[in-house]
C-alpha cells in the first residue's frame, strides 16, 4: 500500500477537512506519513481566501511537482479556479473541491492505478460533514478544533467564502457531542468550536440559534477542561449567549468577534452590520467582566477615507482590546468589492496596517504588564528538557495568540490546566512561575 502525505494550508476549518480526508484514507488501509519526502502521493489542501494564501498553496504545489511527487489538489484553490487550474497545472493527478472530500479514497485509487486525470469539483459546493469518519489528527495535543457548521449565508463585500464553501449547514448537536467525547477520551483537554460563523449554529436545522444549548451540553463532558468559541458574528452575540458563556465554568471567557471596521461608511460598503461597536464591547464586558476580546480589522477597503481610518484608530485606542489582527484589503474576483472605487494603493494599505499594529502593540503591552503579580489559569502545551513549560492563558487561542513561558519544578503534563503567577510581560507573551 502506497504512503500518502498531506500538506495543509489555511484556517482551522481547512485543517479539519484535511484530518477527515486522512481519516477516510486510514480507514481504507492507506499508510499516512507526515513526511512528504517519504510519500508516494501528496495531497495539498489549499487556501484561497486572499492572494498571499494562494501564493503559499501554489508554492507547495510546484515544490512537490519539482520533487517528482504525484499530487492531488484539494480545497479552495480547486473550487475557486475550477477548470482553469487543470490548464495551469497539468502535472496534477486530480482536483477535488471543498465539498468533495468524501471522494478522496476513490480518487487516490484511480490516480495510483493509471494516468487518467481526475476532476471532481461541484460547481456549487454543498458541504455535508462526513459523520462516519474518525479524523486522523495532524496536530494531536492539548487542544483540538471541532467544526460545528460549514458554509456561510452572509454576503460580506470582500469575501469569497460563500462561493467557495456554499450555504450554511449545521451539524447535528448529538454528532458534535459525540466527537467532543471521543476527543476528550484521547486526552484532548480543550476544544475550539469553529465555523464560518459559530453564532448562526442551528438556525438551519433547529430553526433557531442553538449555540447556547450546545455549550450547556458540552460543559457536562467530565474529561474536558476548556471550551473555546471562535468566529462569532457581532450582531448575533445576544445577551443570552453572553450570559451563558459567563455562567458555564468550562467555557473560557474569550470572545473572538471579527468586526472588520467601525466606520458607518465602511460597514455599509462592506455589507456588514451597521451598529455602534463601542456599545457591543461595553455589553460584552458588562456580562463577562473578565472577558478577553479578540477582533480583526480590514484596512484599505475601497473608499476608505482618512476620516474612516481615523475613526478606526480612535476606536482601537479607546476600547483597548486584548487581541487585534489587522489585514490589508485583498481584491478578490466575484466579490462586490472587486469593482468598487476608489481602490486604495498598496502603499497606503501597508502604512495604515503599520499604524494600527504599532498602536495595538502598545495597548497589548500595557494590558499584559497589568497582569504581573496576578494568578491566571493556563493550559500546558509542552515542556522543554530544562523544565520550561510553554502554555497559553485562557486569553489566548491556539496558534493565533500569545504564549506564556513558566518556570516550574513540579511535574506537569501537556494538557494540564495550571494556575501560575505572572512574573513578566512583553507585547505578546508572558513569563510566569508555579
Amino acid at each position: 500500500m502506497r504512503k500518502i502525505a498531506l500538506i495543509n494550508h489555511g484556517c482551522a476549518k481547512n485543517l479539519v477537512d484535511s484530518e477527515l480526508m486522512l481519516g477516510k484514507l486510514a480507514q481504507n488501509g492507506y499508510r499516512i506519513t507526515l513526511d512528504d519526502n517519504n510519500a508516494d502521493i501528496v495531497i495539498i489542501n489549499t487556501c484561497s481566501f486572499i492572494h498571499d494564501a494562494e501564493k503559499e498553496s501554489v508554492a507547495s504545489i510546484f515544490d512537490m511537482i519539482q520533487k517528482g511527487k504525484k499530487i492531488i489538489i484539494t480545497g479552495c484553490l480547486s473550487q475557486k479556479y475550477q477548470k482553469e487550474l487543470q490548464e495551469l497545472i497539468p502535472e496534477a493527478g486530480a482536483f477535488l473541491g471543498t465539498s468533495d472530500i468524501d471522494k478522496i479514497v476513490d480518487t487516490v485509487k484511480k490516480v495510483t492505478k493509471d494516468k487518467t486525470k481526475i476532476y471532481s469539483v461541484n460547481e456549487k459546493p454543498n458541504y455535508i460533514y462526513p459523520e462516519d469518519i474518525e479524523r486522523q489528527q495532524i496536530t494531536m495535543g492539548a487542544s483540538s478544533y471541532i467544526k460545528i457548521a460549514e458554509g456561510c449565508n452572509f454576503k460580506c463585500g470582500y469575501c469569497i467564502i460563500p462561493q467557495l464553501r456554499g450555504p450554511y449547514i449545521s451539524r447535528k448537536k448529538e454528532n458534535i457531542i459525540k466527537e467532543a467525547r471521543n476527543l476528550a477520551k484521547k486526552g484532548v483537554n480543550e476544544i475550539c468550536l469553529i465555523a464560518q460563523d459559530t453564532t448562526s449554529y442551528g438556525k438551519d436545522i433547529y430553526k433557531k440559534p442553538a449555540l447556547t444549548e450546545l455549550l450547556k451540553e458540552l460543559n457536562e463532558i467530565e474529561e474536558l477542561s476548556w471550551i473555546r468559541i471562535l468566529y462569532t458574528y457581532p450582531s448575533l452575540l445576544t445577551d443570552e449567549l453572553l450570559q451563558t458563556i459567563n455562567k458555564l465554568d468550562k467555557v473560557v471567557k474569550y470572545i473572538d468577534v471579527p468586526l472588520q471596521h467601525v466606520s458607518k461608511n465602511m460597514l455599509e460598503l462592506m455589507n456588514r452590520p451597521v451598529e455602534d461597536y463601542r456599545k457591543l464591547i461595553k455589553r460584552i464586558r458588562k456580562f463577562i467582566p473578565n472577558a478577553a476580546i479578540r477582533t480583526t480589522f480590514i484596512v484599505g477597503y475601497p473608499g476608505e477615507t482618512e476620516d474612516d481610518f481615523n475613526e478606526l484608530y480612535n476606536f482601537i485606542k479607546e476600547m483597548k482590546l486584548d487581541r487585534v489582527g489587522v489585514f490589508e484589503f485583498s481584491k478578490e474576483k466575484n466579490t462586490k468589492a472587486y469593482k468598487l472605487k476608489p481602490q486604495i494603493t498598496a502603499k497606503v494599505k501597508k502604512q495604515r496596517k503599520k499604524i494600527l499594529m504599532e498602536l495595538q502593540q502598545k495597548i497589548s503591552k500595557e494590558i499584559n504588564q497589568k497582569l504581573i503579580g496576578t494568578q491566571i489559569d493556563c493550559i500546558a502545551e509542552s515542556i522543554s528538557e530544562d523544565g520550561i513549560i510553554t502554555a497559553r492563558t485562557y486569553k489566548d487561542a491556539p496558534e493565533i495568540d500569545g504564549l506564556i513561558f513558566i518556570k516550574a519544578d513540579a511535574p506537569v503534563e501537556p494538557g494540564d490546566i495550571i494556575t501560575c503567577k505572572i512574573t513578566g510581560a512583553n507585547e505578546y507573551d508572558l513569563t510566569g512561575s508555579l
